[in-house]
């Protein structure tokens, strides 16, 4: 790393500060997914209801700057259950064995994204490990494009396994890839690219 990049403080996000930020927020989900304004704008109803469930807990990423810490990525999750958008599209993704060990009690990473200006500094393995870390749940479940991205190969290296690849989510016309890891995550792979 070079001098001119602040290191990355990860810490746990009090409900209400993220609730306050939520636009903050979005804006590093929509810079890192390259969604347009349009559909972020549409996600924040669904985030801040997002953090009324069961198990929710949230962690950021920050930097120093001239004006203050600023976030640059962050991640949150909670207890999946039936009758979520996401537990019912994923169940109906994968095969009923696969279900049946996999879903229930499992904490899903809902969102995990760290701005492109910050992305392949560990950053994001720092921010899923504060996430999942000491979590009373057996597994951590999430969704990512199905492309060999960063994010993917961080979530192979750190112990998540394919559970269903290329499935499609309404409203996105992307492949996606549905993994899972047994909690507590494994220690990451030597040498392996970061988000």
């Amino acid at each position: 790393m070079t001098g001119t990049t602040p290191a990355a403080r990860v810490t746990e996000l009090p409900t209400p500060w993220l609730r306050d930020h939520m636009h903050e927020a979005l804006a590093i989900y929509g810079a890192a997914m390259g969604y347009s304004p349009s559909v972020v704008a549409g996600r924040y109803g669904y985030a801040v209801q997002h953090t009324e469930r069961a198990g929710f807990r949230a962690v950021g990423a920050f930097v120093q700057t001239p004006e203050g810490d600023a976030l640059v990525g962050f991640g949150y999750g909670y207890l999946v259950a039936a009758g979520q958008w996401w537990h019912d599209q994923v169940r109906a993704a994968l095969d009923r064995r696969t279900a049946k060990r996999w879903l229930p009690g499992a904490f899903e990473v809902c969102e995990l994204h760290v701005h492109p200006d910050h992305q392949s500094r560990g950053v994001g393995r720092q921010l899923l490990h504060a996430l999942v870390e000491g979590l009373p749940y057996p597994a951590a479940l999430l969704s990512t494009p199905d492309n060999d991205t960063k994010a993917f190969r961080l979530y192979h290296a750190d112990g998540f396994v394919d559970l269903a690849r290329n499935h499609h989510f309404p409203g996105d016309s992307r492949p996606f890839a549905i993994l899972g890891a047994r909690l507590p995550l494994r220690p990451p792979a030597p040498r392996s690219e970061d988000a």
